[in-house]
């Protein structure tokens, strides 16, 4: 199966770049999930077993718990708690790989140091809507992921014969994380084949499975029952929920960063739901609501995520934020139903 997806010249433009560079950050978005950790750690894992690189892998700000298990996720510096050390290490580099990103925006705080880099950027990305300015974009909106990408172009580097299991264990994980367990944006056979060539590299796809899944405290799955029993607001007629998560919530429930992953999954499962939406309130700044959206077949979470919510994605899954209250932003939710009102209602 041919997997290939860049152009020879464009083959020929990363090795350069690669040979060329002595000092390489890869870093990933604000809030990075299991493909940005993922995809960015494999990445490192080529760079510095078959290039000879000692690359630095920055992000913005914290990660989830239940990813801290990934190899080499303990030496990714975080800019929100080390910004001098990343500020110089931006200044020092010559170039830097944005993983799953398409926008310097989407590092939020830390787009002013990434701007202000003399580095060549490459960017490799599966989102829409990609406006970074680089010197090389891998862009593919129909990706998995980017952990397929990082592969793909592994594979097109020849280096998969060399990957170790360090490296193959991230892009597994990125791969799952984003397309929630294989069961949206994963129908694709040549997504299944890279899957089976990982699987050579001998780990345990079924641990990485509990590693994420079943690795919350007590208090996230109270948590989690509360939403869906007292907090939940189903809309029959249109096929849509949504749940709000208060910082009141968060603070009864103890709440840690990554306790409400995959929770906007759950309503999907009611029969006949075509869209769920959660909204979660900032822990620190008044008046942003964090928002995710998922759906199942054609309905269009990404357009929705961009007309209401300041944000974008695919079409099954979306994210956004709202600068107002929680109250206001549950407003503007039922707005967006209503707007989508036929598109809901269709069967």
């Amino acid at each position: 199966m041919n997997i290939d997806i860049l152009a020879p010249e464009e083959l020929e433009l990363l090795r350069q770049l690669i040979d060329d560079a002595q000092h390489i950050i890869i870093c990933g978005h604000k809030s990075p999930d299991g493909d940005a950790l993922g995809s960015s750690l494999a990445w490192c894992d080529y760079l510095k077993n078959q290039c000879g690189k000692q690359p630095a892998v920055v992000m913005p700000d914290a990660y989830p718990d239940f990813l801290r298990w990934l190899p080499n996720s303990d030496r990714i510096v975080r800019y929100d708690k080390h910004q001098e050390e990343v500020k110089q290490l931006f200044q020092k580099a010559d170039l830097v790989f944005c993983l799953d990103f398409g926008s310097t925006g989407r590092v939020d705080e830390m787009q002013p140091v990434l701007e202000a880099s003399p580095a060549k950027r490459v960017m490799v990305d599966h989102h829409t809507n990609a406006d970074m300015d680089t010197v090389l974009s891998i862009s593919r909106t129909d990706a998995s992921s980017t952990g397929e990408l990082i592969f793909r172009i592994i594979w097109q580097l020849g280096g998969f014969e060399r990957m170790t299991c360090q490296g193959a264990v991230p892009i597994y994980c990125g791969m799952m994380t984003d397309t929630g367990g294989f069961t949206y944006n994963s129908s694709r056979p040549d997504i299944f084949f890279i899957i089976s060539q990982l699987l050579t590299k001998g780990f345990d796809k079924d641990k990485i499975y509990r590693n994420v899944y079943n690795n919350y405290s007590q208090w996230a799955i109270r948590l989690r029952g509360y939403m869906m029993s007292q907090k939940l607001n189903v809309f029959e007629d249109f096929h849509a929920s949504y749940f709000a998560i208060s910082r009141s919530d968060m603070r009864d429930f103890h709440f840690v960063k990554g306790d409400a992953e995959g929770l906007v999954n759950v309503p999907l499962s009611i029969k006949g739901m075509k869209l769920s939406v959660s909204l979660r309130e900032d822990d620190r700044k008044d008046n942003l609501v964090w928002v995710s959206l998922r759906s199942v077949d054609d309905f269009p979470c990404n357009e929705m995520a961009a007309k209401f919510f300041n944000g974008g994605g695919h079409v099954n899954a979306s994210g956004g934020r709202l600068y107002c209250s929680l109250d206001e932003a549950e407003k503007v939710v039922r707005q967006a139903f209503i707007h989508y009102e036929d598109q809901l209602k269709r069967k």
